[in-house]
Protein backbone atom coordinates (compact mmCIF):
# COMPACT_ATOMS: atom_id res chain seq x y z
CA UNK A 1 0.00 0.00 0.00
CA UNK A 2 0.99 3.52 -0.80
CA UNK A 3 2.28 5.28 2.26
CA UNK A 4 0.63 9.06 1.29
CA UNK A 5 1.00 12.26 3.15
CA UNK A 6 0.42 16.24 3.05
CA UNK A 7 3.05 17.67 2.86
CA UNK A 8 2.60 19.52 5.97
CA UNK A 9 3.64 15.89 7.31
CA UNK A 10 6.85 16.26 5.58
CA UNK A 11 7.64 19.31 6.68
CA UNK A 12 7.01 18.64 10.03
CA UNK A 13 8.03 15.00 10.04
CA UNK A 14 11.42 14.84 7.92
CA UNK A 15 13.20 12.64 9.83
CA UNK A 16 9.86 10.47 10.00
CA UNK A 17 9.47 10.55 6.52
CA UNK A 18 13.53 9.49 5.85
CA UNK A 19 13.88 6.86 8.02
CA UNK A 20 10.33 5.17 6.19
CA UNK A 21 12.56 5.92 3.21
CA UNK A 22 15.40 4.26 4.27
CA UNK A 23 14.70 1.18 5.97
CA UNK A 24 11.64 0.39 3.53
CA UNK A 25 13.60 1.19 -0.07
CA UNK A 26 9.76 2.35 -0.79
CA UNK A 27 8.96 6.16 -1.84
CA UNK A 28 6.62 8.02 -0.05
CA UNK A 29 4.22 10.40 -1.96
CA UNK A 30 3.27 13.64 -0.67
CA UNK A 31 0.42 15.70 -1.66
CA UNK A 32 -0.20 19.38 -2.37
CA UNK A 33 -4.05 20.22 -1.75
CA UNK A 34 -4.92 17.64 -1.78
CA UNK A 35 -3.52 15.74 -4.87
CA UNK A 36 -0.81 14.33 -5.59
CA UNK A 37 2.43 16.60 -5.76
CA UNK A 38 5.56 15.12 -4.70
CA UNK A 39 7.48 11.33 -4.70
CA UNK A 40 10.40 11.27 -1.77
CA UNK A 41 12.81 8.63 -1.84
CA UNK A 42 16.27 7.52 -0.99
CA UNK A 43 18.87 8.15 -2.56
CA UNK A 44 19.75 4.27 -3.04
CA UNK A 45 16.39 3.36 -3.55
CA UNK A 46 16.12 6.02 -7.13
CA UNK A 47 19.66 4.27 -7.87
CA UNK A 48 18.35 1.39 -8.16
CA UNK A 49 15.14 2.16 -9.86
CA UNK A 50 17.55 4.24 -12.54
CA UNK A 51 19.28 0.96 -13.06
CA UNK A 52 16.18 -0.89 -13.64
CA UNK A 53 15.00 1.34 -15.96
CA UNK A 54 18.15 1.46 -17.94
CA UNK A 55 18.12 -2.27 -17.67
CA UNK A 56 14.45 -2.16 -19.29
CA UNK A 57 15.58 0.21 -21.78
CA UNK A 58 18.23 -1.75 -22.97
CA UNK A 59 16.40 -5.26 -23.25
CA UNK A 60 13.23 -3.03 -24.90
CA UNK A 61 16.38 -1.83 -27.63
CA UNK A 62 17.83 -5.23 -28.13
CA UNK A 63 14.51 -6.76 -28.98
CA UNK A 64 14.07 -4.24 -31.49
CA UNK A 65 17.18 -4.73 -32.92
CA UNK A 66 16.00 -8.67 -32.89
CA UNK A 67 12.62 -7.84 -34.62
CA UNK A 68 14.57 -6.35 -37.12
CA UNK A 69 16.87 -8.11 -37.89
CA UNK A 70 19.56 -5.70 -37.10
CA UNK A 71 21.50 -7.93 -34.62
CA UNK A 72 24.91 -9.79 -34.16
CA UNK A 73 25.48 -13.66 -34.95
CA UNK A 74 26.76 -15.34 -31.43
CA UNK A 75 29.77 -16.52 -31.96
CA UNK A 76 30.67 -13.19 -33.87
CA UNK A 77 30.09 -11.65 -30.90
CA UNK A 78 32.27 -13.65 -28.84
CA UNK A 79 35.06 -13.49 -30.96
CA UNK A 80 34.82 -10.15 -30.70
CA UNK A 81 34.77 -9.45 -27.23
CA UNK A 82 37.44 -11.85 -26.57
CA UNK A 83 39.59 -9.86 -29.31
CA UNK A 84 38.74 -6.58 -27.15
CA UNK A 85 40.20 -8.62 -24.29
CA UNK A 86 43.29 -9.59 -25.53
Amino acid sequence: MPNIRPSAYLRNNYNEVSEYCHSNMEPVFITKNGHGDLAVMSIEAYEKYCGRYELYHLLDDALESEKSGDFMDYNDFIADMKKDMA
